[in-house]
């Protein structure tokens, strides 16, 4: 009885793979190091390509075990409070990382005369035709607004066992982000500015980019929430993985219409339409 458990934590066993990951997450930004360098310096592909799958080799073997871990009753009650409290922390940072581009994309265009040297004291840039906000940004609105309904529809029909309604929330959720990263795509490949040559190409492109991958990230989620399902995976009672996702999902919905309103509708006002 004296090595009886006799509390609701799940002590984990030592494992090899914080370690990889944070060694992979080393190796990928050496290469982006190196690929900014890449004038000078060679061999960026390989440090790169190797960090890129050390990081995957990591998400898939770490969250396998976090999966097993929820199916043999580890995440007790307890345990499922503080996975919530690092999720909502997570967030958090997400939403900290997206305050620093709409930062730098307020401080260009509330003050441009600081910029005078670069972009003419004007923004968007003199002469810069800028997308129209209510051609497909405003249908991509539409489709992760959408989206967020679809989601809480899966997420109220697994509490209340609707196994059915879950697949179809879930397919439908993915579907509607698949499609809003083919239109990001497609939108990018007609835009009329470059990145890099100006500072309102720049922050557009870096903003609505990380975003673009957070929609993609957040679709590979829910690609494992719905192969989860499928494996019959997930009770009314325990569910956080999904739950996860779904906050992360309503996280996405949430920064593209700060930046649908912030950089496509007041950012381009007054400039030329493409």
């Amino acid at each position: 009885m004296a090595g009886a458990k006799n509390h609701q934590y799940h002590i984990l066993p030592p494992d090899i793979w914080p370690l990889l990951g944070s060694l992979s997450a080393l190796t990928f930004t050496s290469g982006l190091v190196l690929f900014m360098h890449r004038e000078s310096m060679s061999g960026w592909p390989i440090v790169m390509g190797l960090g890129i799958a050390g990081l995957i080799a990591t998400f898939f073997s770490w969250f396998s075990k976090i999966v097993k871990e929820a199916q043999a009753g580890d995440h007790t009650p307890v345990v499922q409070l503080h996975l919530r409290y690092g999720m909502i922390l997570f967030i958090a940072s997400e939403v900290m990382f997206f305050v620093g581009w709409f930062w730098a994309f307020f401080s260009f265009a509330l003050f441009p005369n600081e910029l005078v040297e670069v972009i003419g004291g004007q923004f968007p840039p003199k002469g810069l035709e800028v997308l129209d906000a209510f051609d497909l940004p405003l249908l991509n609105t539409l489709i992760l607004l959408c989206s967020g309904t679809t989601v809480t529809w899966a997420h109220h029909s697994l509490i209340n066992g609707d196994r059915e309604g879950l697949k179809k929330g879930l397919w439908l959720t993915i579907l509607l982000g698949a499609l809003f990263t083919c239109i990001q795509a497609y939108e990018y490949s007609v835009a009329p500015f470059p990145f890099g040559t100006n500072t309102y190409g720049s922050a557009f492109y870096m903003a609505t980019g990380f975003h673009g991958f957070h929609v993609l990230v957040g679709t590979i989620f829910l690609i494992v929430c719905l192969i989860r399902t499928y494996k019959g995976h997930f009770t009314p009672q325990q569910h956080f993985g999904f739950e996860a996702a779904a906050w992360y999902w309503h996280f996405v919905d949430v920064v593209w219409l700060f930046l649908f309103v912030a950089v496509y509708v007041w950012g381009g006002w007054g400039a030329p339409i493409h």
